[in-house]
């Protein structure tokens, strides 16, 4: 790679991760080409030749927040073997990651989830993708639980990945919204007693 090439490379994901810091703080809405480009010093016009348009920035801004996500949660988990010590570990490096990242920064996700909700369009179909695509991966890691034994052959995978969706957003508004220093450890046991009601 040149030296051009990767300053631009570097450049672009400055102005993604300014524009990621802009919606964490006030919304995907918020991302404009002229706020994010007052951000890291560059005009407008430098902002949309390396990104495109305020959509394509949005965008960009979901896909980098799933990549990092990903980075952080389900591609360690991976080392795990399959089945439970795989999905516990997931789980458990889910709660770390609300607790050292999202607990700061909030979770695009989530709070992009509630904005578009009532929106039709192609970023809410974005989100909407990349959500389902990491809810697929939590369920079909559910399944090889049960596959393995690990948990019992009657688990309905769609409802334990929908009870784990729904301990991390109650961790989220805990550590966020009430500022619970405490919420982390309680939602872990929350999956500790969840997880025990399916073994077989």
């Amino acid at each position: 790679m040149d030296a051009k090439t990767q300053k631009a490379e570097l450049t672009r994901a400055a102005i993604v991760g300014a524009a990621l810091d802009l919606a964490a703080a006030e919304g995907l809405e918020s991302i404009t080409l002229q706020a994010v480009a007052d951000r890291i010093g560059l005009s407008k016009s430098g902002v949309f030749s390396r990104v495109g348009s305020r959509e394509a920035l949005q965008t960009a801004v979901i896909e980098e927040f799933g990549r990092r996500f990903l980075a952080d949660v389900f591609v360690p988990a991976m080392q795990q073997p399959k089945g439970l010590p795989r999905l516990n570990e997931i789980v458990r490096r889910w709660i770390a990651r609300t607790r050292d990242v999202e607990a700061k920064q909030g979770c695009i996700f989530t709070a992009g989830a509630f904005e578009l909700d009532d929106r039709e369009g192609p970023l809410r179909d974005f989100l909407l993708g990349e959500v389902t695509r990491w809810r697929t991966a939590l369920r079909r890691t559910v399944l090889q639980a049960v596959e393995a034994g690990h948990l019992s052959a009657d688990t309905d995978p769609e409802q334990l990945a929908g009870e784990i969706y729904s301990l991390a957003m109650g961790l989220l508004h805990d550590i966020r919204f009430l500022r619970d220093s405490r919420a982390p450890d309680r939602a872990q046991a929350t999956w500790d007693r969840l997880v025990r009601s399916y073994l077989p």
